[in-house]
């Protein structure tokens, strides 16, 4: 009996989703916070060092100074500002958006420490005279002029020293801020444009508590600047010294044509994905695009409540997660297919294929999040953001491609408008069998019968073997060519708006005094990298922005790195490796056994090291994303392994007891051929975003899609040729030495009216 309310209630449920997500997609776009890499501005990392020979610098210290950096940011009116303390007496400050960056990182790095000094620059008065949140900007009645005025704490006290300096031959009250070793008033005196930001003369003592700087202010600029000092001084004078160790600074044209290069390389690749999974699986393929849109809806929603910064990685992660929301998918749709064809009806079916995929999906994405989790705990700035969109990605997965598309489906099966209809589910009447045949699921013909995965092991193992150590003599000869992110100094990205020659660039900035180590053009000779094995000072990262937007029509995004945070990165991505791999060995043992958490781990282990091998061979840079990369190609790979895994766990619960070799070579094909399809169908799937990303979307995460594609690759063969084959023979071992050559692979439980009471 067909029930045509259920296929209304399926109409309903897509229309109110679609109208809800049509209505409130503007709003969630508009909501979401943008990096750095995607709308403009920088990022500073700070190491808080001791402003004197003596003093100490504790918790309380750097909590105060960034405190202080906070409230210096607020005078800039930078929306959504992030400033972060971190180990180490470290401080990272993120201002996307910010218009002037120079202004931005004088401000932050001054400071702010006025004093008052004589001609002779000796120290009269300092910040601590001053009443805090006195400074104001003013204009000078006489002339409406631009002036800064502050009052001092102790009257008396600036009456005697105006009373000093009254009475000497140079009677000049110089008023410093960030007064430096080396500063004299007689040098500055005769400059253009002086270090001291006042001097006036005093004809007599002041009795007065209220100081007026002023004089070298003019015009709109010197009030900007007037207002900037007096709010620099009531923010505080910071009590250390702040070295900036990294910076990355982008400009807001490069920021959105990354933004809007990769938003379309995603759109025709989610697009591609849509396609395929339609005319792959019919009807439930209609299902899992409404799941999927729902899915990027949700995950966005989900990243705005935890006021998550999106950045490009960030970007690349959610439409990984695309793939992996399809993978889910494919789980489901491939059992239904296969409980079809044993000649089970469609309710039989989805029923069954619904109870034996949940916890293969479950087993599958928990190993994901386990590497997500450690990417997360070790990664900083976009990593970090990676790993967060990440692991909402998998939440989301249970939400809409687990939930929602079960729930959706199960409302078109039970209204047996399609109950005789298998071709709207991707099966053929002619490849259904009997129900009355007896046929399991585990017998059903693949496609691939003659393909003998025990028997090509021992060569592919060999062949792999071959290449790992190739690899490592390349490794060792070449080493990797490693970006700023891990050795010092510092790149230059632009964008020129027209195409432009190798000279020409090394010309242009020689000319200013930039000597570039290495200059390389994209093919249309428009995107530009130049790279110095030296950190450029701030003064020198202003002046070459200035060059490059005078010279090739935009601002370029500016990478500086010190040694120490090279040596941190990859201190920290070694670990990650290591604790992801334990993780993933532990919760396979768990679940399923040691030999298969094994086994997972050196297949994924081949896979980090296959793209490290390549990218040292033809020479690719390794920046941060790169750890990201290899991060998620481990837990991408272990979640294509734990499929086929859970398959052999399947298999071994029929044989339930071995007794030869021939029976777990058996097993292994078996459950290579039955999850072959769905292995090969999930990585089309993620490798055709990937590949839109690598062709279409930005540049600065080209060498992360290479990274993420070589690393797929490598994972489909590792999964199907490298795990469970190695499993097979390390069980095979087992046996061996196991007594009378037997090993009971699977005890049924016996339920309580089953057991012998005595």
């Amino acid at each position: 009996m067909k029930k045509s309310s259920r296929i209304i209630a399926f109409v309903l449920i897509v229309v109110l989703l679609f109208a809800g997500m049509g209505l409130t997609y503007k709003k969630v776009v508009k909501d979401v916070n943008l990096g750095l890499d995607l709308q403009g501005g920088f990022e500073v990392l700070y190491q808080v060092n001791p402003l004197n020979d003596g003093d100490k610098i504790d918790n309380k210290a750097v909590t105060a100074t960034s405190r202080t950096l906070e409230q210096r940011v607020n005078v800039l009116g930078v929306s959504e500002p992030k400033i972060q303390v971190e180990e180490n007496n470290r401080i990272r400050v993120q201002l996307a958006g910010v218009q002037n960056q120079s202004q931005a990182r004088d401000l932050l790095s001054s400071q702010a420490n006025l004093t008052i000094r004589d001609a002779d620059d000796n120290v009269k008065l300092t910040g601590k005279d001053i009443k805090q949140g006195s400074a104001k900007q003013e204009f000078k009645q006489d002339t409406n002029s631009p002036a800064v005025t502050f009052k001092l704490k102790d009257k008396e006290k600036f009456k005697e020293v105006t009373e000093e300096i009254s009475k000497k031959k140079e009677n000049i009250m110089v008023v410093w801020l960030d007064f430096e070793k080396g500063d004299s008033y007689h040098k500055e005196v005769t400059k253009d444009e002086p270090k001291y930001v006042s001097a006036a003369t005093v004809d007599q003592p002041i009795n007065s508590d209220s100081v007026e700087i002023s004089g070298g202010f003019s015009g709109n600029e010197g009030v900007k600047e007037a207002k900037q000092i007096a709010e620099l001084l009531n923010s505080g004078s910071l009590p250390v010294k702040l070295d900036e160790i990294y910076s990355n600074s982008v400009g807001a044209q490069f920021g959105q044509d990354a933004l809007d290069k990769t938003i379309l390389a995603a759109a025709i690749g989610i697009a591609l994905i849509y396609i395929f999974m339609v005319g792959f699986y019919r009807l439930p393929g209609i299902v899992a695009v409404i799941a999927l849109t729902t899915y990027i809806y949700l995950t966005l929603v989900a990243f705005n409540l935890i006021s998550g910064v999106l950045t490009l990685p960030g970007l690349a992660a959610l439409v990984l997660g695309v793939g992996m929301a399809v993978d889910a998918n494919i789980i489901m749709y491939e059992r239904i297919k296969d409980e079809l064809r044993v000649g089970r009806t469609l309710k039989q079916a989805y029923k069954k294929a619904n109870s034996s995929s949940f916890l293969t999906i479950v087993d599958a994405n928990l190993t994901t999040v386990i590497a997500a989790a450690v990417l997360f705990f070790f990664g900083e700035s976009s990593v970090k953001g990676f790993a967060t969109m990440l692991l909402l990605g998998i939440l989301m997965i249970f939400v809409t491609a687990v939930f929602l598309s079960r729930s959706l489906l199960s409302l078109l099966v039970s209204s047996n408008f399609f109950k005789k209809r298998p071709w709207l589910f991707g099966v053929n009447k002619n490849k259904i069998h009997d129900i009355n045949e007896g046929i399991d699921v585990h017998q059903l013909k693949t496609s691939f019968e003659r393909w003998d995965f025990m028997k090509l092991a021992k060569p592919l193992f060999s062949a792999s073997i071959v290449i790992i150590i190739i690899g490592a003599i390349i490794l060792s000869i070449f080493k990797l060519n490693l970006g700023i992110d891990f050795s010092s100094g510092t790149r230059v990205d632009f964008k020129s708006e027209d195409a432009v020659t190798q000279p020409k660039v090394e010309q242009v900035l020689k000319s200013e005094d930039f000597d570039p180590d290495q200059v390389t053009l994209s093919d249309d000779g428009k995107n530009v990298t130049a790279q110095f094995k030296k950190d450029l000072s701030k003064d020198q990262v202003s002046d070459i922005k200035d060059v490059v937007h005078d010279q090739f029509g935009n601002d370029p995004t500016v990478n500086t790195v010190s040694p120490v945070i090279g040596q941190e990165l990859a201190k920290n991505a070694m670990l990650a490796l290591m604790y992801a791999a334990i993780g993933i060995i532990i919760y396979v043992t768990f679940r399923f056994e040691w030999r298969m958490g094994l086994s997972s781990v050196l297949a994924l282990l081949h896979d980090a090291f296959m793209i490290i091998a390549v990218f040292s061979l033809f020479r690719i840079e390794v920046d941060i994303t790169f750890i990201a990369a290899v991060l998620t190609i481990v837990g991408y790979s272990i979640n294509d392994t734990i499929v086929t895994f859970d398959r052999v766990r399947e298999n071994l619960r029929k044989m339930r007891v071995i007794t030869k070799p021939e029976q777990i070579d058996d097993i292994v094909n078996r459950s290579v051929r039955q999850t072959m399809t769905r292995s090969i169908n999930t990585v089309l799937t993620v490798i055709v975003v990937v590949i839109a990303l690598l062709i279409l979307g930005a540049s600065s995460i080209f060498n992360f899609s290479l990274a993420l594609l070589i690393g797929l690759i490598s994972g489909v063969f590792s999964s199907v040729f490298i795990a469970v084959p190695l499993w097979g023979i390390m069980k095979k071992h087992q046996l061996k030495k196991s007594d009378n050559h037997k090993l009971v692979v699977h005890k049924e439980k016996r339920k309580n009216e089953e057991k012998i009471l005595v």
